[in-house]
């Protein structure tokens, strides 16, 4: 048995077709299965302490299916191991015949199960969910509910079986409650809805076990979702050759900044700068210029007042950043309009977003990105008044989907567990951390994209790219200070740091 980082992200029903060609084609039956599975979650429990802090008491929460069966095998390792156990059976007795045989087994190593959800835990030891694991559908039953909202309420750390409960593994989700695990860990394949949304707050830290299933079996499925690696992407970059010159590495032009938002111009037009591109041309107001040329001289910096002005730099440029600081004024709207009409590819974000969802226009030229967070992405789908965006996190894998499918462009839907859908590419990244979530994250990340795009790559080669490359260096430089004190400038060294792995 193994733990490695995911390559793929696997759907509930893709999961189970999995564990049956396991089953039935490779001769693995499913208390052997079972029996793997709690052997790996012991050993993954006993590798966080050190041997001398291991707690001394484990109470373990099961539901009536595969999943309780996994909870039971595993108490009952932990009371051979002399650990206190208590099992609570908050669904009834086992009803499956492997979890049925698993109680028996827990029965005869000396652990009486508890036929209720008990009225308080002990804050000491650690807390098992097994639960629900893939088999929630709908909102958890009172009973479920109970049991979470217990576990919850508790300051002991929580190890969750597969999933935690309440959580949609396909969507990441909450079905009305679920468990907030300190670990979870998940058996043969990695559920997608762990890792980005709400399925990623709860998962806490997340691992996956294969249970030594052969590598054939997982044939019997094709996951849509890859997991972005930095590795892998750097590939679609072209190569330096010595005889190069800054023609060869495209030319981007950034749009943005208008009166009091120079802010976000100048982290785009910088970020841009770092990622290789040759040529960065920046159309902003006039009142910007002296402070973006003291910051970033190699910019070559263009007042612009009205559309007819930037016309001869849309032909110019490769591509176009559109977005940084554009506002959601006469100005903003007038730049807009102009880049559509170039038929150049554009990375579209922030207010050149919000213009866009209240326009008549529902097509961008070929080749272009798109960056919402959730609350733009819910009025890009028109999706009503909710702009927090809670209809977009209920179901982010498919949000995704639709707004590339509505707008023909490759989508970076932002965000924890960030997503990149376009044509024949999805993906999610699992790199980057809670002090992104901070002004000016955005405005890097679209400089990088549109650098990529200005260079020659598609746009789900130049998306996938900036996103792995944005998240990483957000890691790096919070490695170097805090993610608390996280600024978009500590981001822009680190891009170019990264660039030369």
């Amino acid at each position: 048995m193994s733990i490695q980082a995911p390559r793929f992200l696997y759907t509930a029903e893709q999961s189970r077709i999995v564990d049956r060609e396991a089953i039935d084609v490779h001769g693995l039956p499913g208390p052997l299965l079972m029996a793997r599975a709690a052997r790996a979650a012991f050993d993954f429990f006993l590798a966080q302490y050190a041997e001398s802090t291991a707690p001394a008491s484990m109470q373990v929460f099961c539901g009536a299916g595969n999943n309780g069966g996994d909870g039971l095998l595993l108490a009952a390792l932990a009371k051979g191991r002399g650990i206190e156990t208590r099992v609570f059976l908050v669904d009834g007795v086992p009803r499956s015949e492997d979890a049925i045989a698993a109680a028996a087994r827990a029965e005869s190593a000396g652990i009486q199960l508890e036929a209720c959800v008990p009225d308080n835990l002990t804050d000491e030891g650690v807390i098992v969910d097994a639960m629900l694991g893939t088999g929630i559908s709908g909102e958890v039953r009172p009973t479920y509910r109970a049991a979470i909202d217990l576990i919850n309420d508790s300051a002991a750390p929580v190890l969750a079986l597969d999933v935690p409960s309440g959580i949609d593994s396909d969507t990441g989700a909450v079905c009305g409650a679920a468990v907030r695990a300190s670990w979870t860990i998940s058996f043969i394949t990695p559920k997608r809805g762990l890792y980005t949304g709400a399925g990623e707050e709860h998962a806490g830290a997340c691992f996956c076990d294969d249970l030594n299933v052969p590598t054939a079996a997982f044939a019997a499925v094709a996951p849509v979702f890859e997991v972005l690696s930095l590795k892998a992407e750097l590939q679609s970059l072209p190569p330096l050759s010595p005889s190069a010159h800054k023609g060869h590495f495209g030319r981007c032009l950034v749009i943005g900044g208008d009166h009091g938002m120079g802010g976000a111009i100048i982290l785009a037009a910088e970020a841009a700068l770092r990622t290789g591109v040759g040529l960065v041309r920046v159309a902003t107001r006039e009142a910007h210029i002296p402070a973006l040329l003291a910051r970033r001289p190699e910019a070559m910096v263009s007042a612009i007042d009205h559309r007819n002005a930037l016309m001869p730099l849309l032909e110019w440029a490769d591509a176009v950043i559109v977005g940084p600081g554009l506002g959601q004024d006469v100005w903003g709207e007038q730049m807009l309009h102009a880049c559509l009409g170039a038929q150049k590819p554009l990375l579209v974000d922030a207010d050149a977003l919000n213009i866009l969802a209240k326009s008549k226009t529902r097509s961008l030229p070929k080749g272009s990105v798109i960056t919402p967070h959730p609350g733009e992405a819910a009025r890009l789908l028109s999706s009503g008044s909710d702009t927090a965006g809670s209809p977009v996190q209920s179901d982010r894998f498919g949000v995704a989907q639709q707004l590339a499918d509505f707008w023909d462009a490759t989508v970076v839907l932002k965000g924890n567990g960030s997503l990149v859908v376009g044509p024949k590419r999805h993906a999610l990244c699992l790199d980057g951390n809670p002090g992104m979530a901070s002004g000016g994250m955005g405005d890097v990340l679209s400089g990088v994209v549109g650098a990529f795009l200005a260079q020659g790559l598609s746009a789900t080669q130049a998306a996938a790219l900036a996103v792995v490359v944005h998240a990483k260096a957000g890691d790096r430089a919070a490695a170097r200070s805090s993610e608390r004190s996280l600024l978009a400038t500590d981001l822009i060294p680190c891009i170019a740091e990264l660039l030369q792995s």
